[in-house]
């Protein structure tokens, strides 16, 4: 039997700008990369960050006026004022914090500072993320195939921290065109027990393999593919979720204080 494998090529590219087309510059990029190019059945992978430059989602901060609420907040996380103005802007709720972050709800996500990024953006400016990841992820798809012929898989991720772990991996933010979720229930382990409740997050898992030749810092390789996978390409959308109340961190948290889940006027 032979064990399965895959290969992971970063995409090198020039510095992407606002009004950019992205999907132009991964052709390009994967051209030049070991990849030779795109074959149907690869999973391209971008980086929120250059997906919402191009989208022109970089805010200003010396434009922003923060409100009252910003500025108590601000205090009592040693933030910017301004900066926390636009994470409240861009949450549908705020959890709670710690120095230097604010903990959010946004579209069904929980996520810090409502995934506003002050890296990989000029001086003075903050990124927001891409209004709708998933219509950003079709949208390239349908690029890539209209152009190169090939019929891809696309994962905007982001890099997230997770409960009681150091450091930050690869979360996928918007799928077009694979499951972002395997159903593994009703397989059979080693010892034959049948599985109940696994299920794999393989949109997850191939944001992290990627995020290892993407970089974080100064690399300029927003993107990567990710070949050999041979998951299902067709037409699959988005990324499963789940309820707070059925997350096993977040349901203690809310078991324990069912006030942490309220709007700003204090209602569920």
């Amino acid at each position: 039997m032979t064990a399965p494998s895959f290969s992971v090529y970063g995409l090198a590219t020039a510095l992407i700008r606002a009004g950019d087309d992205v999907a132009a510059h991964l052709i390009e990029a994967a051209a030049r990369a070991g990849c030779e190019g795109f074959q149907t059945g690869d999973v391209v992978v971008i980086a929120e960050s250059a997906v919402a430059t191009a989208e022109g989602r970089a805010v200003q901060l010396a434009g922003i006026e923060p409100s009252d609420e910003a500025r108590r907040l601000a205090e009592n996380y040693r933030m910017d004022p301004c900066q926390v103005e636009v994470v409240l802007r861009e949450s549908d709720r705020v959890v709670g914090g710690i120095p230097g972050f604010l903990l959010c709800m946004k579209n069904g996500t929980l996520l810090p500072n409502a995934g506003i990024d002050a890296s990989n953006t000029p001086r003075g400016s903050v990124l927001l993320l891409p209004a709708d990841p998933d219509a950003s992820a079709a949208r390239i798809r349908a690029t890539i195939r209209e152009r190169s012929g090939a019929d891809v898989g696309v994962i905007v991720i982001d890099s997230r921290t997770h409960a009681m772990r150091l450091g930050c991996s690869g979360v996928a933010i918007g799928c077009s065109g694979i499951p972002s979720v395997l159903d593994e229930r009703g397989k059979q382990d080693l010892f034959g027990r049948e599985l109940e409740v696994t299920k794999r997050a393989v949109a997850d898992c191939i944001a992290s393999a990627a995020e290892l030749v993407m970089g974080e810092a100064n690399e300029c390789v927003p993107a990567a593919v990710v070949r050999g996978l041979a998951l299902p390409v067709g037409d699959y959308t988005g990324i499963a979720t789940i309820d707070a109340s059925e997350c096993l961190f977040m349901g203690v948290a809310l078991h324990t204080d069912p006030s942490l889940l309220v709007d700003d006027k204090r209602e569920p």
